[in-house]
């Protein structure tokens, strides 16, 4: 069974700074709990009966096992599934280097949950094993994050640093944007390593970091000059970007 004081703990990492002390943050659903483990330490998982049936050679340091009723009390989701997990936040090296040799994204103060996820989960399709983060930009294990990203944390590492310094470090290295007065992505010439660039969701890229974009691109909509959406949401533009990069290498 879980105790009170078991479910208050689990309950808190929905906030940031519960997770920066526990060191910890929280996962659901029988899927991304499953995509997960293998690849961060667990420290409890609370499933019911049948799931832990089901997944024999899932560890953790604490198994608790329980009733979907006794799940529901910890649960932040509307509607759980058969377990939950708290796992142990990762420790990654951080080497701006990996820009110099693939493709990397960058993010500028992407700030709601749903989108963050959304991305790293594109990025992991598209094969950017790297996101680099202002500290501005969302927490990439909020709980809405980490549903998001339907376990692409397992394979996309995010590191939070100074945008502006690590950009500069980069010298030669193509860095692009995408704005509305950029060159059409569909007639430019992509490359297979840089630093791709996306900004806020109302804001856009900041001024300070725009200074240092030097490939700055557009994506048009159709037909052109027809009255359209003002522009298009942060994760749909990372996604169109991201496929049209790829699809210059095949």
């Amino acid at each position: 069974m879980l105790s009170k004081n078991k479910i208050k703990y689990i309950r808190s990492l929905e906030q940031k700074k519960y997770r920066k002390e526990e060191n910890a943050f929280l996962a659901e659903g029988n899927k991304l709990v499953a995509d997960l483990s293998g690849h961060f330490a667990c420290k409890l998982l609370a499933a019911t009966p049948r799931w832990l049936e089901e997944h024999p050679r899932v560890t953790a340091q604490e198994i608790a096992c329980v009733s979907h009723e006794e799940l529901a009390r910890a649960s932040l989701l509307k509607a759980p599934q058969d377990v939950l997990a708290v796992f142990e936040l990762p420790s990654y090296g951080f080497d701006a280097g990996v820009v110099s040799h693939s493709l990397c994204l960058a993010l500028d103060n992407v700030q709601d949950p749903g989108n963050l996820g959304t991305i790293i989960r594109v990025a992991d399709w598209f094969g950017i094993r790297h996101i680099f983060c202002s500290a501005g930009t969302a927490d990439a294990f909020n709980p809405k994050t980490v549903q998001a990203t339907m376990g692409a944390l397992a394979r996309v590492q995010l590191h939070y640093c100074d945008l502006k310094a690590l950009i500069r470090s980069l010298k030669d290295e193509p860095v692009f944007g995408t704005f509305l007065d950029g060159d059409n992505i569909y007639a430019q010439r992509l490359s297979d390593q840089g630093l791709i660039v996306m900004g806020n969701e109302g804001n856009g890229i900041s001024p300070e970091i725009s200074s240092l974009i030097n490939r700055r691109l557009f994506v048009p909509n159709y037909p052109p000059g027809c009255e359209t959406s003002e522009s298009l949401n942060v994760a749909v533009t990372t996604a169109i970007v991201c496929a049209e990069f790829r699809r210059q290498l095949q």
